[in-house]
C-alpha cells in the first residue's frame, strides 16, 4: 500500500489544525505557505474531510478551518480512509491462495492498527517536540 500526496497532505492539514485547536480558524493559505504546498491542492483535499465532518469551515474575513472533533478523537486511519480509500496492501485479497492471503491480511491488520491507534493529537504533539522534520514531505 502506498499513501499518495492526498493522504500525506491531508495529514498535514489535520496536524496543523490540531496544533491550533482552540485558537480559532486557520486558513489553508497559512498551511500551504508553512509547508510550501499548493493552496489549490489543499482546497481539493479539505472538501472530503469537511464532508466527513472532520473539519468545519468558517466563513468571513478571518475565516478558515477548524477541527470538527477533538484532536484526540480523530485518527490517522480516519483521514487516510477518507482520502485514499480502504486500507489494503494489495487488491483482490480474497482471490489469493491461502498462504499469501494470510500474509496480506496480517500486513493490512498491522497497518490498520497503527493508523487507528495514532491520533492527530499524537502527531501534533510529536511535531512540536523539536523533531520538525519527522513529518516533512518532499516531492
Amino acid at each position: 500500500m502506498k499513501i499518495s500526496t492526498k493522504g500525506r497532505y491531508g495529514l498535514t492539514i489535520m496536524i496543523e489544525l490540531a496544533k491550533r485547536h482552540g485558537e480559532g480558524p486557520t486558513s489553508l493559505k497559512t498551511i500551504a505557505q508553512a509547508h510550501e504546498l499548493s493552496e489549490h491542492y489543499l482546497e481539493q483535499l479539505v472538501a472530503p474531510l469537511r464532508n466527513a465532518g472532520l473539519v468545519k469551515s468558517i466563513r468571513g474575513a478571518y475565516g478558515g478551518y477548524v477541527l470538527g472533533h477533538e484532536p484526540s478523537e480523530i485518527t490517522a486511519g480516519d483521514i487516510i480512509r477518507i482520502l485514499e480509500g480502504p486500507i489494503s496492501p494489495v487488491e483482490g485479497i480474497e482471490e489469493e491462495e491461502p498462504a499469501k492471503r494470510e500474509l496480506w491480511i496480517r500486513i493490512r491488520d498491522a497497518v490498520k492498527e497503527v493508523l487507528d491507534n495514532t491520533t492527530i493529537e499524537d502527531l501534533a504533539s510529536h511535531s512540536n517536540d523539536g523533531e520538525s522534520d519527522a513529518y516533512m514531505f518532499y516531492i
